[in-house]
């Protein structure tokens, strides 16, 4: 067999590191035995391993929890791939049966219950009975990792589910790939920007020690990207702007900013998260509506509830001042600047989607038409204009979507259930249904 025949073999074999475990399990496991037998299972006092009864049943116990444990191993990873085969792609399949930490795992319970079982072939409850006091101390310590590895394999498995998850692996396996046959990527700092460190989502930014390095430098600085956007490897991720009366030009400057490392202060993670991404609760919420009036689930109330939520954020932030990007020194002056999501852009974010995936089903278009009405009854005016475009286009995919003008006037009718509140399909209260006098 030839060298590259085996180095592929160990590199995409399944089983070859769960054997290698067993392998080290038993070795193990006979070494300490022999150790034991040696010094006549003295070496270790009962009073730390337990009577010989106390050990026949830790070690049973523990034999049947690693043959349980193995059976999750092997089940979440057979559930992980036909997740993945059946949501994402079947190629992917090969990647997550060669997931290292899977292996492990299984490895590491295998031999535990090789260890444990053949520890207990060598305790002896009659006479003065007899533990092989070092082998127990082994299996006390397998037992103590394995529970940690459990811990740590649950989190992975949890993590490589996700679909960021199981895109950062294709994502950075084959980036390890071009490093490795073509190199390190050139250094593409230049005198008016600085790159970013690796690929990732802006999930965290420093903005008091971006103002603070930006100060001890003599410039402003831009963040290029907006809270939550995915940064590729290599491209701007600040902007220098140096004071016209700074000394050294923008070529100091920007030397000066690489010694203190401020790409630190802005953290990439592999997908955005809730710590200052405001705009990512709207992006879940409407993800979930559209999603749900699709095909093939069909499910406009489950989108009419996520609209609730996007109405009472939107509520929220309408009366609301927002961010406007700029970032001053305890003397006042700018030093670091940034895009922000505007009132008009968390409105589109809402409403956009929603609106062209729902505009033929009645509840999804009512709760829209109620949630907008309601919003320009609390919107200063100069956020009135975002609202009023999305009437209009709403109104516009409803008579495209229905050809009868008495359903397009349902379907516009404000009901905060979809079907279930509107002034259409609800009745006055007779105290207030009284013509007369």
């Amino acid at each position: 067999m030839s060298v590259l025949r085996v180095q592929r073999f160990v590199r995409t074999s399944m089983w070859l590191l769960p054997v290698a475990c067993l392998a080290v399990g038993i070795l193990l496991a006979l070494g300490t035995l022999e150790i034991d037998r040696a010094t006549s299972y003295d070496l270790v006092p009962q009073d730390i391993t337990g009577t010989p009864s106390d050990a026949q049943t830790i070690l049973s116990s523990f034999a049947s929890a690693m043959v349980s444990l193995t059976t999750l191993v092997l089940t979440v990873t057979l559930v992980a791939v036909q997740l993945a085969m059946g949501q994402f792609s079947p190629r992917i399949v090969g990647a997550l049966l060669n997931d290292r930490w899977s292996q492990l795992a299984i490895g590491l319970f295998g031999a535990s219950f090789l260890v444990s079982v053949l520890t207990l072939r060598e305790v002896r409850d009659s006479g003065d009975g007899t533990v092989p006091g070092l082998s127990m101390l082994l299996c006390y310590l397998l037992m103590l990792v394995s529970v940690v590895v459990l811990v740590l394999y649950v989190h992975h498995a949890g993590q490589g589910l996700r679909v960021s998850g199981l895109i950062d692996l294709v994502g950075d396996r084959t980036r390890a790939l071009i490093v490795r046959e073509h190199g390190d990527a050139p250094d593409t700092t230049s005198a008016e920007s600085i790159a970013a460190y690796g690929p990732g989502n802006v999930v965290r930014v420093d903005r008091p020690a971006l103002v603070a390095a930006a100060r001890q430098a003599g410039c402003v600085l831009e963040l290029v990207p907006v809270m939550g956007d995915f940064v590729v490897g290599g491209t701007p991720l600040l902007r220098v702007h140096p004071d016209p009366s700074a000394a050294g030009g923008a070529e100091g400057v920007v030397a000066r900013l690489r010694e203190g490392d401020v790409t630190r202060h802005v953290l990439l993670g592999e997908e955005r998260v809730h710590t200052e991404d405001l705009a990512y609760g709207f992006r879940k919420l409407v993800d979930i509506a559209v999603r749900s009036v699709a095909e093939p689930f069909n499910d406009p109330t489950t989108t009419v509830q996520a609209l609730h939520r996007l109405h009472d954020l939107l509520r929220q932030l309408a009366p609301r001042p927002l961010p406007c990007g700029e970032h001053r020194d305890v003397d006042g002056v700018v030093r670091l600047v940034e895009r922000t999501v505007s009132w008009e852009g968390y409105v589109r974010l809402a409403f956009d989607e929603i609106r062209l995936a729902g505009a033929s089903e009645p509840q999804v278009s009512r709760r829209i038409c109620a949630a907008l009405a309601d919003l320009k009854s609390v919107a200063p005016p100069e956020r009135q204009a975002p609202l009023d475009r999305q009437l209009r286009l709403l109104e516009g995919a409803v008579r495209k979507a229905h050809d009868d003008e008495d359903d397009v006037r349902a379907a516009l009718v404000p009901d905060t259930e979809g079907i279930g509140s509107g002034a259409d399909v609800t009745a006055p209260p007779a105290l207030l249904d009284r013509s007369g006098p």
